[in-house]
């Protein structure tokens, strides 16, 4: 238990954090709409954020393999809380220094949560747990956290204001920088004889970059994950809100068709938790990948039902439950333990890349071909993708995650 409580301390902090960045999303949002009631300085707030999450999720990930992981992550936590406070205790700081302060928090979060993706593995083999058990128990908490965050800062919102928000916001990093200081101790890696000579910054940066490269199989996944995230948020910013009004007019239907989805992410992630351990994971990726994409986006485009959507889209987030911890998996098992920071970084950065990028693409397609026929353009190249590992991934290429039961 004792070896356990440090790797529950560790997903307990990072959901913590979950919760407080989906608080964020909303909160600090409608603080520049109440303090400057400009949309567009609504994105602009939402993009000073993402863009540093994304590079420093890549670029800092050398340093913090120097630093130590555990120190980052612990130094990121409250770097963030001391940003988030400064917001809080100074709403109406001027837009150019909040815009200073969201890129510093989105600077800090890119690599604090890399560092705590990569503790994961030293903390579930001390822990002698299954790594595909441990990652597809993280994606499903980490599932319940966002679910839970968006109503929260709505409450929280509406009933003590956005400045309280962003307060609790700004403590639930603090609590995450505690529980990693007090439980999560990653076991000391063996000194080797001679100590190595320590890698310039661009030559350790570059090995996640050569890595996943090379590792075809690995960049495929990450190629897929990409386009999924794409079209996902393609259709949850663009395409169902527009289907919904054309069809139906009605801002519950738009409730029930994107919550269909994550209600099926969550029932599929529990049922898969418990069988993960019993799958051909690698089958098991390409399934779930093929389910969670095109059949959604293919429902909105020939049909006005909305049963029907909800159906299929429910059926979808029971197929992406699988995705996502397969990939973490492979991630740990694969990758080398000096490179898997740079790497899981780079991977992190990539897949995330496809959210901003599908709204933006869905309203261009939108606004070029119509609704219906941009959606069905749309799952025809979902479709495409997450078949190409049908074609490729060949049995004589075919390489499952190790079979070590400390590590399988």
């Amino acid at each position: 238990m004792r070896n356990r409580s440090g790797l529950i301390a560790l997903i307990t902090a990072d959901i913590v954090s979950a919760v407080g960045s989906r608080i964020s999303v909303l909160a600090l949002p409608w603080l520049v709409l109440i303090t400057t009631g400009s949309p567009a300085k609504m994105g602009l707030v939402a993009a000073a954020e993402m863009i540093p999450y994304l590079i420093t999720g890549v670029f800092a990930t050398p340093l913090a393999d120097r630093f130590g992981l555990r120190r980052t992550s612990i130094c990121t936590d409250i770097g963030s809380a001391v940003a988030m406070a400064a917001i809080a205790a100074a709403p109406k700081l001027g837009f150019g220094a909040l815009l200073v302060l969201v890129a510093v928090i989105g600077a800090l979060r890119g690599v604090g949560d890399r560092v705590k993706n990569a503790l994961i593995r030293p903390m579930a083999e001390l822990a002698g747990a299954k790594l595909i058990r441990v990652t597809s128990s993280y994606e499903g908490l980490s599932r319940g956290a966002t679910l839970l965050g968006a109503p929260l800062a709505g409450v929280l919102i509406a009933q003590f204001g956005v400045t309280t928000a962003i307060w609790i916001d700004a403590a639930t990093f603090a609590i995450c920088a505690v529980i990693v200081l007090a439980l999560v101790r990653p076991p000391a890696p063996a000194e080797p004889a001679v100590p190595p000579e320590r890698e310039p910054y661009l030559t350790a940066l570059s090995g996640g970059f050569r890595y996943l490269r090379q590792d075809q199989r690995l960049a495929g996944m990450v190629m897929i994950i990409f386009a999924l995230n794409l079209f996902s948020n393609a259709g949850t910013a663009v395409f169902i809100p527009l289907w919904i009004n054309e069809h139906l007019h009605s801002a519950n239907a738009l409730g029930l068709a994107i919550g269909a989805f994550a209600a099926g992410a969550l029932i599929g992630n529990i049922l898969f938790t418990a069988v993960a351990t019993r799958l051909p994971l690698q089958l098991a990726f390409v399934v779930g990948a093929v389910i969670s994409g095109a059949p959604r986006l293919f429902a909105l485009g020939l049909s006005d039902s909305l049963l029907l959507v909800c159906v299929i889209s429910l059926l979808s987030g029971v197929g992406l439950a699988a995705v996502n911890p397969v990939l973490g998996a492979m991630l740990y098992e694969r990758v080398p333990v000096a490179l898997q920071t740079r790497v899981i970084g780079l991977v992190g950065s990539l897949c995330f890349a496809g959210l901003p990028i599908g709204a933006l693409l869905a309203g261009q397609g939108t606004a070029l071909l119509g609704l219906t026929n941009a959606l069905l353009v749309a799952a025809g190249i979902c479709l495409v993708v997450t078949l190409i590992p049908v074609v490729r991934w060949t049995p004589s290429t075919a390489e499952e995650v190790p079979s070590d039961p400390q590590r399988a």
